[in-house]
């Protein structure tokens, strides 16, 4: 399909038109009751989003930072496995599609043809919706739990489902990820404690189905953070619409959106020497960089005695490869 654009910029755009009219507070009460089903506990076993109110909310509410997470996890895929493109991509519990979004943007010069599976058809419909001219997909309505079959596909997306799924479901569901995946599983979660101990679970499927950790750990092994002391997760910035604003009460133009993934490949790649895992924390004359590396978790200190790598690790962003690829 010729002429497609899928990027930051387009998405907004497509959704300032199907959010064009809609009261903010109608938007906001939706909202209020799927903030309260996310910070739940308990999986359910139906779609959350039931109605076109509720997926309209959701997509002035949720879309933009799925989009920048995924955008974030994708990167790191790439840096790792450069001369890869996928023909072809699946994006399960896709919805409204924000991960097929990130994908097409990151391969825009040869976007693969996606198929997203949700098992919320409102959700499905708006998605066709917003991707009329941006996406080379199809939309396709899917039970997403322990029965799912996949067809053979060169890349897999799961982005934030598995908190909606019990973890029987969750491990089934990876597993089969794994399966069809020719390629490359991506799979992204909220970047929370919870999010993080999900992401460690689907990479242990993954690693022992056969797949190498691509990003963003620099390596395949045991993760090096201790159960229950801390969590893995990295920050995007958001770019807040002025319904978006509204519907989430905030001023600001910009929010962070906090996320923990996992990308995994079937191919050898060159994962990142080491993982900034911290705001990087600037000090007069110095930066301190907190990193996860094959050795496991450590502390760098950068001073303006390291020359042209002080001046990167100023530059440097939680969530970076460490050192920079050029001076590897």
């Amino acid at each position: 399909m010729n002429g497609i654009v899928a990027s930051a910029d387009a998405l907004r755009t497509a959704l300032a038109r199907v959010l064009d009219g809609l009261p903010a507070s109608q938007a906001a009460k939706a909202v209020d009751r799927l903030i309260t089903h996310y910070r739940g506990a308990t999986p359910t076993d139906a779609p959350v989003l039931r109605d076109r109110s509720d997926v309209v909310a959701y997509a002035a509410y949720r879309m933009p930072a799925t989009f920048e997470a995924a955008r974030g996890a994708l990167d790191a895929l790439r840096a790792a496995a450069p001369e890869w493109v996928p023909g072809s991509h699946t994006d399960v519990g896709g919805g409204t599609g924000a991960a097929s979004w990130a994908v097409a943007e990151a391969w825009d010069g040869a976007p693969p043809r996606t198929t997203v599976l949700d098992w919320a058809e409102p959700a499905l419909a708006l998605g066709r919706e917003l991707a009329a001219g941006a996406l080379d997909a199809e939309w396709r309505r899917e039970r997403i739990g322990t029965a799912l079959r996949l067809a053979d596909t060169d890349l897999v997306t799961v982005s934030y489902v598995l908190k909606e799924l019990t973890e029987a479901d969750r491990t089934a569901l990876v597993t089969e990820a794994a399966r069809a995946a020719r390629g490359a599983v991506v799979i992204v979660e909220p970047g929370t404690p919870d999010g993080y101990e999900r992401i460690i679970a689907a990479r242990s499927v993954l690693v022992d189905a056969g797949f190498t950790v691509a990003a963003p750990c620099p390596h395949s092994g045991a993760c090096p953070i201790e159960p229950g002391t801390d969590w893995c997760h990295f920050s995007a910035r958001v770019s807040r619409s002025s319904l978006h604003r509204q519907v989430k009460g905030g001023s600001l133009p910009y929010e962070d959106e906090k996320f923990a993934y996992v990308a995994a490949t079937r191919f050898p790649v060159t994962p990142a020497p080491a993982r900034v895992i911290r705001r990087p924390q600037i000090r007069k004359g110095l930066v301190l960089l907190d990193l996860c590396a094959p050795e496991g978790l450590g502390r760098e200190t950068v001073t303006k005695r390291h020359g042209p790598l002080y001046k990167q690790a100023r530059d440097a962003e939680w969530g970076d490869a460490w050192p920079p690829a050029e001076d590897v």
